[in-house]
């Protein structure tokens, strides 16, 4: 069972920059897909980036439209942690964070995710 802890979170100003971070402790395979999601008050969970594992060695990353360009994900396979830079924060970016993890396939739906982290607040204000 793998599981997930999240740190990083906190509260910035708009434009201002954070950088989460998920460690999981339980074998994280260098093939697992790993994503960051988010929950903002009254709406429902949402994809926003993952790192995914092309052909043998390389990693791609997948973004939501609304933060590609300033948001990025990255991964650190010896540590068994995955990493979100967020950068030109905007109000909208506020909400619960979390980390998740899957064995490698399918599409970034929350349903393909049996890995979760307990999340961390974000909150940008204005």
């Amino acid at each position: 069972q793998v599981q997930l802890a999240e740190s990083g979170g906190g509260s910035v100003q708009a434009g201002g920059s954070l950088r989460l971070s998920c460690a999981a402790s339980g074998r994280i395979w260098s093939t697992y897909r790993l994503g960051w999601f988010r929950q903002a008050p009254g709406k429902e969970r949402e994809f926003v980036a993952g790192t995914r594992l092309s052909g043998e060695s390389a990693y791609f990353a997948d973004y939501a439209a609304s933060v590609k360009g300033r948001f990025t994900v990255s991964r650190d396979n010896p540590k068994n942690t995955v990493y979100l830079q967020m950068n030109s924060l905007k109000p909208e970016d506020t909400a619960v964070y979390y980390c998740a993890a899957s064995p490698p396939g399918g599409d970034w739906r929350q349903s393909d995710f049996g890995s979760w982290g307990q999340g961390t607040q974000v909150t940008v204000s204005s």
